[in-house]
């Protein structure tokens, strides 16, 4: 029996950090984010790298994606086959990559489901045009090579890019505690902003800004993004980047003619429709997809009237639907010194042209490399051409002619080789000539590259007159305008909902319901056992109704949600949070502009806006503050404060009748005095207010009690007239039981 020896024992802790350090390093540097040089991830490279291997230029046959797929993984990613073909989809879709790196054949997905794609067995895939700029100097020494996954075949560590790819199509990433969100660009306005730093090395994020001002998707639609925040994402490499549907009006049609970037159509309709099926959105009557391949994109919104405001609709759809979204912007990509990094704008592409020179040096140094080789050769044919028959004979009478023409002519090994490797017929006086053409041009272009090399001036020139070159070849117009608006903000629910005038009853039990229209006779409802009419007021469904409790409570609901008059209604205590035992007194709906009274039977009130009422609060909110043992009495609706007069009754008899502006108009308090009741008798419930009314001078008062009605005339009430808070006159001996008092117009 054998025993394991040389055991290393290491704590638990300290393998599983070292492993989830290494697990973390490998998804960060070999997964998730793209290198600063080609700008993009290991699996892409590798699909790139193995399309070209083979053979699938953009100018070749279509084949298989399975094909490809194969060989990335069989090669250089073994890894799962699904998502190796999920990147390869992705850099096919036109509408997903700025500059696409593969041409698609077949079902690569669309903008409505990018997900959507055909299985690789039925699709087909080259490289476009565009991937010549990252492969074309993939054999010219320009770049490091790396064994494989198995050590069997070498792949490039980074393409060759001529330009800035990581800016241009931009990625997506998560790796382990950072990620990276990095938008497309316009391939000319970053070459115009490359050549300007090669000409002005100085040059500042300022003047940057003026060639790259923002993103530009692959989309038309709007960044709406302020230029401010703008340059302050490029400043730092973070923030983010707000984009917006683009609409026209065709008639009384809104016709939706580009999404924001990965904007589903459909998901937008979707969103419109669930508003539209929940009530939400009145103001929309239809919705149709009229998107066909001459129009990817053609949503059609049609309103419900041509009243409708359609900027203020739109708006809207901005702020609740996808036709708005935001994009996160971060800057993040592992930099020519191998780490990760948030960068701004200028650092990437001074960064970039960092590379971009190294790379262009390393392909000069390797073609002046060939080119002295070359001349060395031809030195050596030349060296045969002059003494050819001394060298034949030496081939034909020697068993070893290599190393007695290295002595006899001071050849190099390669000199040697390349002279017995010559065939019969290159043997005529022709060749010579087309040598000596051939070192006199290798001479010039190794005396240009050397030049070259040795002056930075020259280089920049190189790599500027490249740029450019790139730039006519590749370059387009910037697919995103750039239009500065402000964010959209939803529209209320009370402007969205339709404006149907409602009367709002109140039941003594608490119990709530609105009728349509103002002609309904609140008393000739149907109420439960035991239960009465209490208050009613008159407003429309897109306004709130407020009620006030015994205990000076205020309390909001919107109208539109309260139920149907045609049954009896629902308790408020189910929407609202009162204390124990209050009750509610009255109900009010309006404009916030109306003017209520409020006042309590101690014999204190006040004048109040209803918009001073509002509250989002379940438990409402304290409005009119109440002595000791009193109690709210009904609200009463303000017509005309300057001329109204307010008549105030107590369960006595006594009654006063003074100017409504005689009373202060406040947000909330006690109020003043408007009949002066004795404190004791207050305290005690002996005498309080029984009701108060709001009188023109032409109406009449209407005084009810246990029996018939008392009416006063204006003539006859305006006996009672006074100063406020006075203790006002008794009333006649036959209508002193009062129980409230309401209003006619006079027939005088």
């Amino acid at each position: 029996m054998s025993t394991a020896t040389h055991i290393e024992h290491i704590p638990v802790r300290e393998y599983a950090e070292k492993a989830y350090l290494d697990y973390s390093m490998y998804v960060i540097l070999d997964r998730a984010l793209p290198h600063i040089g080609d700008g993009l991830k290991p699996v892409q490279r590798r699909i790139i790298y193995a399309m070209s291997e083979l053979g699938l230029k953009s100018v070749s046959k279509f084949k298989k994606s399975a094909r490809t797929v194969g060989d990335v993984l069989g090669k250089f990613h073994p890894h799962g086959d699904s998502a190796c073909y999920e990147a390869l989809v992705l850099m096919a879709q036109p509408f997903s990559y700025r500059y696409p790196l593969i041409q698609g054949q077949g079902n690569f997905g669309s903008p409505d489901d990018p997900k959507s794609f055909a299985a690789m067995r039925y699709t087909e895939s080259r490289l476009s045009a565009y991937a010549d700029a990252l492969l074309s100097e993939l054999e010219d020494g320009t770049v490091d090579w790396v064994p494989n996954f198995d050590g069997t075949l070498r792949e490039p560590a980074l393409l060759p890019a001529q330009v800035p790819n990581v800016l241009l199509n931009g990625t997506t990433g998560i790796a382990v505690g950072m990620a990276t969100d990095i938008p497309p660009h316009n391939l000319t306005e970053l070459i115009n902003a490359l050549v300007h730093i090669l000409d002005n090395p100085k040059a500042t994020l300022k003047d940057i800004y003026e060639f790259v001002p923002a993103p530009d998707y692959p989309t038309e639609a709007e960044i709406i993004t302020s230029k401010a925040d703008l340059k302050e994402m490029y400043r730092t490499g973070n923030g983010s980047v707000r984009m917006r549907a683009v609409y026209t009006q065709e008639e009384d049609e809104i016709v939706i003619t580009a999404l924001p970037y990965q904007v589903s159509g459909g998901k937008v309709l979707e969103q419109i429709a669930q508003q539209m099926q929940d009530k939400k959105l009145p103001l929309v009557s239809d919705l149709r997809d009229e998107s066909d391949h001459e129009n990817p994109t053609r949503l059609v919104i049609i309103p419900r009237s041509n009243r409708v405001d359609i900027t203020a609709l739109m708006d809207h759809l901005f702020a609740t639907t996808d036709l708005e979204r935001s994009y996160r912007v971060n800057l993040n990509m592992i930099g020519l010194n191998g780490r990760p990094q948030v960068k701004g704008l200028l650092e990437i592409l001074n960064e970039w042209l960092e590379y971009r020179s190294t790379t262009v040096k390393r392909r000069l140094q390797y073609r002046l490399d060939a080119i002295i080789h070359r001349l060395h050769i031809l030195e050596g044919l030349i060296i045969a051409y002059l003494n050819l028959d001394d060298i034949i004979n030496i081939i034909r009478k020697e068993d070893e002619p290599k190393p007695v023409l290295m002595k006899r002519f001071k050849l190099s090994d390669e000199q040697a080789d390349a002279i017995l490797d010559i065939k019969l017929r290159h043997l005529a006086k022709l060749e010579e000539m087309q040598i000596r053409r051939e070192q006199s041009n290798l001479d010039k272009e190794r005396d240009e590259i050397e030049k070259t090399l040795d002056s930075s001036a020259r280089l920049k020139k190189l790599i500027r007159k490249e740029l450019l070159e790139n730039a006519d070849k590749f370059g387009d117009d910037r697919h995103s305008p750039l239009v500065e608006r402000k964010e959209a903000q939803a529209m209320k629910e009370t402007e969205i909902l339709p404006t149907e005038p409602i009367t709002v009853v109140l039941s003594n039990k608490g119990w709530v319901r609105a009728a349509k229209g103002h002609e309904i006779d609140p008393n000739s409802l149907s109420y439960k056992a035991g239960d009465k009419f209490q208050s009613a007021a008159m407003g429309k469904s897109n306004q709130m109704a407020v009620f006030i409790d015994s205990t000076g409570r205020a309390y909001s609901v919107s109208a539109h949600t309260l139920p149907s008059a045609r049954g009896q209604g629902e308790p408020l205590t189910g929407r609202l949070n009162p204390p124990p035992g209050a009750e509610f007194i009255g109900t009010m709906i309006g404009e916030g502009e109306e003017l209520y009274v409020l006042a309590s039977d101690a014999g204190y009130g006040f004048i109040v806006k209803l918009s001073e009422l509002y509250g989002k609060n379940r438990a409402g909110k304290t409005v009119l503050s109440l002595p000791n043992n009193s109690r709210t009495l009904l609200p009463r609706l303000i017509t005309d404060v300057e001329s109204q007069f307010l008549a105030v009754v107590s369960n006595t008899g006594h009654m006063l009748v003074f100017p409504l502006k005689e009373l202060p108009q406040l947000a909330k308090g006690k109020g003043n005095k408007m009949i002066s009741i004795p404190g004791s008798k207050v305290a005690t419930r002996e005498e309080y207010v029984v009701d108060i009314i709001l009188l023109d001078e032409n109406q009449n008062l209407l005084i009810e009690g246990d029996g018939k009605p008392f009416i006063m005339k204006p003539s006859d009430w305006q006996h009672f007239t006074g100063i406020r808070g006075l203790r006002g006159h008794k009333l006649p001996r036959g209508c002193r039981q009062v129980l409230s008092l309401k209003v006619e117009t006079s027939q005088e």
